[in-house]
């Protein structure tokens, strides 16, 4: 598990690094202001449209199905299966295109009532959505063929493709004046990427044998399976997707540039939550499907129990520095050009209350393959339901009734994500599918220990290095001195309790 958590985590660090750069150079070009709202409210699309039909569906409903299909030998009839529900995806995806074009203005209302003050935004805005609006359709082909991959134990292309996203809006970008404006440029760059994309994907699937093959869309046992499946799951997914719209309502009646404090504080937060918690759930599912498939329910829960405990040990630390020093790091990295300081302190405040969620949104992936590995894709879409509620419950407390303003829509998401992870394993351990080995009961004072030394250690080195620079270049020198101090107090904790932790060989 180690090796392919090293490929799949190596692979979206990259893609972290070169988000980081793409999320810089949007920082610099479009600042915080009428271009940058419209540009993250149109590129809510592509993000969560493709969490709803792409990944959030494919994974739990597909790859489960498609791996056990694979483990017991039945390869013609895993492809068969997988190019049905190709061809009915594609059907689906190209009739939402057509409406989605006609009817942007009115989603775009719906979306971001606020913009309606302001007809120049709510133009702009509109007009970036329907050109991102169609990478949907491009990375449809892109995550069915990274879930069939997956299944085959071929993780490295699944998460090297979406690089290809950064760097075509990295191009357009620093191409940015041959556009309209700098918004136009980077909607136009999210269209380029996904046709990158998909001449990767599909040219990673042919190294290995698999191809995606369009028909008439024909009904079948299996389909219908997939289709219940899958429905319980979009439910699921959808309520992901809804929260992030109901922050964008929210922020729409803020002041300007509160939307944009979100996505920056997000894509910090997305760093140890992509390359740690999310690779960790990729990796897993497909395994605790092939086990279970083969009668391996022992092996299937240590696997989830490692799991487990690694994501609590990598990502407790992370959510201790967000606490501890979110202004340093958000003037460190986004504080330049048009994004001043002002801005990147009411990130800084999303920030924090992200990170009081970050360790609970990398396990809810890891306990939800407790029931998608056994086909049961209707028990996590209640749960999420059941925190969805929650969560814009808490919101509408924050927002409107404590005025906590983007910190108040963060700190919802935080909570809502531990109340989902909560209802999961209460449901997985009164049926009996979840057991808390020893492994991860071991694992868990050593990981509370080590957050606590990245914690302290992050606050102190901050001091130092603001101190040892002061001036412009401080916050830069305050964060090189946070990650240096929580770095060595990490690898203490580490290392003083190597024995009591999933290490593998490492441990050795």
């Amino acid at each position: 598990m180690f090796r392919r958590l090293l490929s799949v985590g190596g692979f979206t660090l990259l893609s972290r690094i070169t988000g980081f750069a793409r999320d810089a150079l949007l920082a610099w070009t479009l600042g915080s202001g009428i271009l940058s709202d419209a540009f993250f409210v149109a590129f809510l699309f592509p993000n969560y449209f493709r969490a709803i039909f792409g990944e959030g569906t494919i994974n739990p409903a597909f790859l489960p199905r498609y791996a056990a299909l694979h483990a017991k030998g039945e390869k013609a009839a895993a492809a068969k299966f997988a190019n049905d529900v190709f061809s009915w995806q594609m059907a689906v995806q190209i009739l939402l295109l057509i409406l989605a074009t006609i009817f942007m203005p009115a989603i775009i209302g719906v979306l971001a009532p606020g913009f309606a003050a302001n007809p120049e935004q709510f133009a702009l805005t509109v007009g970036l959505a329907r050109v991102t609006f169609p990478y949907l359709i491009l990375t449809l082909v892109a995550v069915q063929l990274s879930a069939m991959l997956n299944a085959i134990d071929r993780f490295w292309a699944a998460a090297a493709w979406s690089n290809l996203l950064n760097l075509s809006m990295i191009a357009t970008l620093i191409a940015w004046h041959w556009f309209p404006n700098a918004a136009y440029a980077a909607a136009w760059g999210v269209l380029a990427g996904g046709v990158a994309q998909l001449i990767f994907i599909v040219w990673a699937g042919a190294r290995d044998g698999l191809w995606l093959r369009l028909s008439w869309p024909r009904w079948s046992p299996q389909i219908k399976e997939f289709f219940v499946a899958f429905a319980a799951v979009t439910v699921g997914a959808a309520s992901v997707v809804i929260a992030p719209f109901i922050d964008t309502i929210l922020a729409s009646y803020l002041p300007v540039g509160s939307r944009t404090a979100l996505y920056y504080a997000d894509r910090i937060n997305q760093l140890p939550l992509g390359v740690l918690g999310i690779a960790l759930g990729t990796v897993l599912l497909p395994e605790m499907s092939a086990r279970l498939a083969k009668g391996d329910s022992s092996g299937s829960s240590a696997a989830q129990n490692r799991s487990a405990a690694t994501s609590l040990l990598l990502t407790l630390p992370f959510m201790a520095a967000f606490i501890a020093i979110p202004g340093t790091i958000m003037r460190a990295v986004f504080a330049h050009g048009a994004f001043d300081t002002g801005a990147a302190s009411l990130a800084a405040l999303a920030l924090a209350a992200y990170g009081v969620g970050l360790p609970a949104m990398a396990l809810v992936r890891i306990v939800a393959s407790t029931f998608y590995a056994r086909h049961d894709t209707v028990t996590p879409a209640r749960a999420t339901v059941t925190a969805l509620a929650s969560n814009i419950a808490l919101k509408l407390l924050f927002v409107w009734g404590l005025h906590l303003g983007v910190a108040g829509l963060a700190l919802g998401t935080a909570l809502g994500a531990w109340i989902n992870v909560g209802i999961l394993t209460w449901l997985g351990r009164s049926r009996a599918l979840l057991a808390i080995e020893a492994i991860f009961v071991r694992a868990l004072p050593p990981a509370l220990l080590a957050a606590l030394a990245t914690g302290a250690g992050a606050w102190i080195g901050a001091r130092l290095g603001e101190g040892a620079m002061p001036g412009h270049n401080g916050d830069v020198a305050a964060l090189i001195g946070a990650l240096i101090c929580a770095s060595l107090g990490y690898g203490a904790l580490l290392l003083l309790f190597r024995n009591r932790l999933p290490l593998g060989r490492m441990a050795r």
